[in-house]
């Protein structure tokens, strides 16, 4: 098996509905909870959340911007592992209406009933620094 590109592996990812998204919490330790990427990965290196405000993700994040993420596909190729992907990068909090309604999907509104009108709403962009991915038997990185 060949190594991904960037843009072979983005498409991988889109195909992956949720991650583990790590933070490191106030007491030091890392802190990980599951979040939608809705398929918004244009790889370039970023991925994207939303969150609330006063939530402990991004407290965690404005203290501490160096995240986690990991990643499974739930598809093998002809009976192999599917694929797993562990992502280190920083994260920015964006709370920019415009910028909130260009990452906008309508399943989001199961979450933010008020779309990016939400009281408290806030974007999770997530640059990538590092990608390692495992792909059946194949072991790679990409850093960016």
């Amino acid at each position: 098996m060949s190594e991904l590109t960037l843009k072979e592996l983005a498409k991988e990812m889109a195909d992956i509905d949720f991650t583990m998204l790590f933070t490191h919490a106030g007491n030091g330790q890392m802190a990980g909870r599951p979040m939608s990427n809705n398929g918004d990965v244009e790889y370039d290196g970023d991925s994207y959340f939303y969150a609330y405000d006063d939530s402990r993700t991004v407290t965690d994040i404005s203290n501490n911007p160096k995240v986690g993420m990991s990643l499974q596909g739930n598809k093998g190729l002809l009976g192999k592992p599917p694929i797993m992907i562990a992502v280190q990068g920083e994260a920015e909090l964006i709370r920019d209406k415009e910028t909130l309604k260009a990452h906008w999907n309508k399943e989001l509104d199961r979450w933010f009933e008020q779309g990016v009108d939400t009281p408290g709403i806030v974007l999770i962009k997530v640059h990538a620094h590092r990608i390692h991915y495992w792909h059946g038997m194949e072991e790679r990185e990409i850093t960016l």
